[in-house]
């Protein structure tokens, strides 16, 4: 009998710690025993691009799960909503005056860039983590990582053409940033706006959807978008690549009778 109540003591010390641990957690802390999710659709799954395209606008709506109650109440989840376009190769160019004209004295090639990438988030990214976890994850236009292919030769023109990169991209509606596109209409549901440029480029393009906890990153989840000529453009477009021979042959001979047609017209007599 003494060893059983001997141990029994035993047990109540060394329980009562973690008791008392948990009678000190708030209430939110309590529930929270599943890690949150993240769940996205968007308003199409393809964009058609016709003759008289102009851009467009995507709409993604999204839920988080399994959320904190105190943290949501304060405003500690922030959500980053991008859509990235088909990765290719991008060669930057730099002219400079020689002798009175202007001449491609330099260039630069940077391996597998997004050709079109727009993003919108819940607030400035700065204000939602740090920017070496946006690099580290290449999150935001100023965090595409842009590796060179190949001998760089000065690497102090490195920044440089990475910037100028990155500006000619922006000026030619390419890449795209909204600070205040993302907002939650309810505790947990969210609706983001992505704008689609005129000349967005074909192919399967990826949503992509990043969810924070207060700075820290917690999961994302990406859904493809495709993008797809259709009518006239499509046929010139598959003719050019399956017959580019035919295709050029016949681009010449439209290119005369259109120069002969126009001489007769505007011939004078």
């Amino acid at each position: 009998m003494r060893r059983v109540l001997t141990a029994l003591l035993l047990l109540c010390v060394i329980l009562l710690p973690a008791v008392a641990t948990a009678q000190m957690l708030l209430p939110g802390q309590a529930t929270q025993t599943t890690a949150e999710g993240l769940e996205i659709g968007t308003s199409t799954s393809e964009i058609a691009i016709t003759s008289d395209f102009r851009g467009a606008d995507l709409t993604i709506f999204g839920a988080v799960t399994n959320t904190d109650s105190l943290l949501l109440a304060i405003g500690q989840y922030d959500v980053v909503v991008v859509l990235e376009g088909p990765r290719e190769n991008a060669t930057v160019r730099r002219k400079e005056r020689v002798f009175g004209i202007w001449v491609n004295t330099r260039s630069m090639t940077f391996e597998a860039v997004p050709h079109s990438y727009s993003m919108s988030s819940s607030r400035m990214l700065d204000d939602i983590t740090t920017p070496l976890d946006l690099t580290d994850m290449g999150i935001g236009i100023d965090h595409i990582p842009l590796t060179p292919v190949g001998f760089v030769g000065n690497a102090s023109n490195l920044g440089e053409f990475r910037q100028a990169f990155r500006r000619l991209q922006e000026n030619g509606g390419l890449y795209d940033r909204d600070p205040s596109g993302v907002r939650f209409v309810s505790s947990s549901l969210f609706k983001a706006s992505l704008r689609l440029p005129a000349n967005i480029p074909n192919g399967v393009h990826t949503v992509r959807a990043y969810l924070f906890k207060s700075g820290n990153f917690v999961t994302e989840k990406s859904v493809p978008l495709r993008v797809i000529k259709t009518g006239i453009e499509q046929m010139i477009t598959d003719a050019a690549h399956a017959q580019p021979i035919a295709y050029g042959l016949l681009s010449v001979f439209l290119a005369l009778i259109t120069g002969w047609g126009a001489s007769v017209v505007f011939r004078k007599d």
